[in-house]
């Protein structure tokens, strides 16, 4: 169900046409670099930042082509030598799965991505971003592909058309040096486009955008190619997912700032539904933009019609001036592309990132080098599975560590009496929370190493252990063999309802030699075995070895 709104109608006003003026330039720079024009760029940034906006979880997101989105387009596009229609289809599949993602709650998931991970792939899409337009700051046409673009590097140091690096670098300097103050009338970018794009038309021979098409944007149906059919579905994944990654990372930033919550699965379906219709008029992927909601909410955008109104902006821009957009030169759209890599790369981690553990350094760095010089799935599927198998490492570490022989601290004077009174004949183990797969190659040995010699009866203490999985299970089943094989009996105490269960299932029934509901009744049904007291506690239910009374 679509709501719209009216509760913020002038600060929505104010923030959608800020927002519109800001992606102006941008939309246009991100549509040359992904290699399919300028329009393609503004194309895609009305049908997302309309439709996102429409169908989206957040309501102050403005949304649109992105540098991160561009780079793997960009990248199709030379894949594909120039195959439009081929790439708008992967623009609409791109747009499907993130709506079937919305669907699923995937959003959640998307989530917990590592930082260090995220920080590497950005960092690297800004990398990416400024290494394709070195080449164009120099006058040239350089590839779609980074690797490539940097090979090409030595002929464009041959041959540098310094007008054009000179323009560049003036309107790079430009989107850093412009007052703020003037900003909240005309912002850097579009201002350095401007006086870029007029110094050229009229002191400069360089190379510009040339003819562009005007007016309302045909329909381009999907279309599959039985040769390209893998690069097309792979390219779609990866627009998929890194667009839902970046949106919701700027969901993330717009709820900071608005003080609202956004709905992740809501937004992806907002996205899929945007995507897939920019696609579908022959435009770009995009996804939440970051600088663009930042601006919108400081100008007063709070709700969903402020992204629809910079649509409609960038709409109006389309029918009434694109005729004039054929005259801005290639040098200041490179220009202000340099300042949006720049932009996204992680400066903020790595300023710091010294002072960090050293193994989210390594992560970032080794995702930022697969991003540049493999590709961002393999970046991002690396990285994630490199950080998890890290984090399972630490966590398991961290839970055979907390099996102690003799807890620190026992519940009552009872149970301090009665480990006193049997000394060395009982070994008690205490799990100190939950026990994962990750522990589980650990845990015989850190038993079998830390038992007090002479122990006749081994207890382990389940209290504070919510949950197991089938390899802790499994551990616990070695330990009861180990038990019985040298002549120990085992008693289990504390154990929830879900981890009785879990053993009983994988070992058909619960081993050892006793199951007690408290480690106090463990203790007691011990030393009855060892003395001979009788005690009222549960009696053993199954025994694995024999302990005879000591005299």
């Amino acid at each position: 169900m679509v709501k719209l709104d009216f509760s913020n109608v002038r600060g929505d006003i104010a923030g959608g046409i800020t927002a519109g003026v800001v992606a102006l330039p941008l939309a246009i720079a991100l549509g040359v670099a992904s290699g399919i024009g300028p329009m393609a760029g503004l194309y895609g940034a009305i049908a997302v930042g309309f439709f996102a906006a429409l169908f989206g979880g957040t309501p102050s997101q403005i949304s649109g082509p992105t540098g991160p989105m561009v780079v793997v387009l960009a990248g199709l596009v030379a894949s594909l030598s120039g195959s439009v229609e081929l790439v708008f289809t992967a623009v609409m599949l791109a747009g499907v799965l993130q709506i079937v993602f919305g669907v699923l709650g995937v959003g959640q998931y998307i989530r917990l991505v590592p930082y260090p991970v995220i920080s590497g792939f950005m960092s690297g899409i800004g990398a990416i971003i400024i290494i394709l337009q070195l080449g164009r700051l120099m006058g040239h046409a350089p590839p779609g592909e980074p690797v490539a673009a940097m090979i090409y590097l030595p002929h464009a140091l041959s041959d540098i058309n310094f007008a054009a690096l000179a323009l560049g670098l003036g309107t790079l300097a430009a989107t850093y040096m412009w007052p703020s103050q003037w900003g909240k009338y005309l912002p850097a970018p579009l201002a350095a486009l401007i006086a870029g794009t007029l110094i050229a038309f009229f002191a400069l021979d360089i190379p510009v955008l040339g003819s562009i098409p005007t007016g309302l944007p045909s329909l381009h149906m999907p279309v599959f190619d039985r040769d390209s059919l893998f690069l097309v579905v792979e390219a779609a994944v990866i627009l998929a997912i890194l667009g839902a990654i970046d949106s919701l990372l700027t969901s993330l930033v717009a709820d900071n700032m608005s003080r609202t919550r956004h709905d992740s699965n809501k937004e992806l379906i907002g996205q899929g539904i945007g995507n897939g219709i920019a696609g579908l008029i022959g435009g770009i992927a995009g996804a939440g933009a970051t600088m663009r909601t930042v601006v919108n909410i400081r100008t007063g955008g709070r709700t969903n019609l402020s992204g629809m109104v910079h649509a409609l902006v960038l709409l109006a821009v389309v029918l009434g001036l694109s005729p004039l957009a054929a005259n801005i030169p290639h040098a200041v759209l490179a220009g202000i592309l340099v300042k949006v890599g720049l932009d996204i790369i992680d400066w903020s981690y790595l300023k710091r990132a010294h002072r960090g553990p050293r193994w989210d350094l390594a992560l970032m760095v080794l995702v930022l080098g697969l991003t540049v010089f493999v590709d961002l799935i393999t970046a991002v599927a690396a990285g994630v599975v490199l950080a998890a198998l890290a984090f399972v490492r630490q966590v398991a570490k961290a839970q055979v560590e907390s099996l102690k022989n003799l807890p620190e601290h026992l519940d009552s004077p009872e149970e301090k009496e009665l480990l006193e009174d049997m000394r060395k004949q009982v070994s008690l183990f205490d799990f100190g929370g939950p026990m994962s797969f990750g522990a589980a190659a650990d845990l015989g040995h850190h038993v079998r190493e830390h038992s007090e010699p002479g122990t006749r009866i081994m207890i382990l203490d389940f209290s504070r252990v919510p949950f197991l999985d089938l390899s802790a299970a499994l551990a616990i089943e070695t330990i009861a063999t180990d038990a019985k094989g040298s002549g120990k009996s085992l008693f289990l105490a504390g154990m929830s309802d879900e981890v009785r269960e879990v053993l009983s299932g994988v070992m058909g029934g619960v081993p050892g030699s006793g199951d007690y509901e408290t480690r106090l009744e463990a203790l007691r049904a011990a030393h009855y075995a060892l003395s001979g007291e009788h005690v009222t506690e549960k009696k053993p239910d199954v025994m694995i070895g024999n302990v005879a009374p000591a005299h």
